[in-house]
């Protein structure tokens, strides 16, 4: 038995990449088809969400950065944050893993998918799981195969019956924000478990999820305030942090794009 992890890694052909992304995707409808029981998983609802959230202020920005926020950037978050819970809740619930990436799924010794740390499963959006998937906070996959991929997996939702007909865009925009929400609670997460359990380790992760954040953020109106004030007032802080690589092309911990496009170890 061995962490799927590296078998995603951008050092692997994209073929057999492909191959392992398709198993994990197979396994996550599996589970998305589990009857949603509210006595075996608790709702994962507004509340839930929005408590991630304010991690992100909390740990990253204030106790990570020291930045305290004022009426205006507050008043920013909440916004954004409404937008985010909006979009959670109008899309399919179903039973969601809640950590379904890269360093919870195992391959068995007969090539087929295991899954662990599955004790906090909820009810949830249809999206949240994929998210964690396709941008996995500790693996980098071009921003055109997780659409590719994204959209791939809305078909089989599609004919399954767990998600209505829908457009591309409607479905991608769900797929963007539920990501922004993860994104912005695991920045606030990374930072806590570094400055209160020590685990200091997580915030070499922190620039992807950056890259993650921003990426997202970017592509919509709701969001655009956010990025803006991260690109005015939290990035310059950002290169007097012992942790921080550019953002802008953070993948895998240790490995960086070059300008032109390609890798480098």
């Amino acid at each position: 038995m061995r962490l799927l992890q590296p078998e995603l890694s951008s050092e692997k052909p994209l073929a057999e990449v492909t191959v392992r992304y398709s198993q994990a995707e197979k396994t996550l409808m599996e589970i998305q088809q589990v009857a949603p029981e509210p006595a075996v998983f608790p709702a994962y609802d507004r509340r839930d969400l929005q408590a991630e959230m304010d991690l992100f202020g909390e740990w990253f920005v204030t106790k990570l950065l020291g930045i305290s926020l004022d009426s205006y950037e507050q008043q920013m978050l909440q916004q954004l944050h409404k937008d985010l819970l909006d979009s959670a809740a109008d899309q399919p619930q179903v039973v969601v893993h809640k950590d379904f990436h890269s360093r919870n799924l195992m391959l068995l010794e007969d090539d087929s998918l295991g899954v662990i740390d599955f004790q906090d499963a909820v009810v949830g959006p249809v999206t949240y799981d994929l998210v964690s998937l396709l941008k996995d906070c500790y693996l980098h996959l071009s921003a055109d195969q997780v659409e590719k991929r994204a959209l791939a997996y809305k078909k089989h939702l599609e004919t399954s019956g767990t998600l209505n007909k829908t457009a591309d865009q409607e479905f991608l925009c769900s797929f963007d924000k539920m990501g922004l929400q993860r994104h912005i609670k695991v920045l606030g997460i990374f930072a806590r478990l570094s400055l209160r359990d020590g685990k200091s380790d997580y915030l070499n992760d922190l620039p992807l999820v950056i890259r993650y954040t921003l990426e997202a953020a970017q592509r919509y109106p709701q969001s655009q305030a956010f990025y803006n004030w991260f690109i005015e007032r939290i990035e310059p802080l950002l290169p007097n942090q012992q942790w921080y690589r550019e953002w802008r092309t953070a993948t895998e911990v240790g490995r960086e794009q070059n300008t032109d496009g390609t890798e480098s170890l």
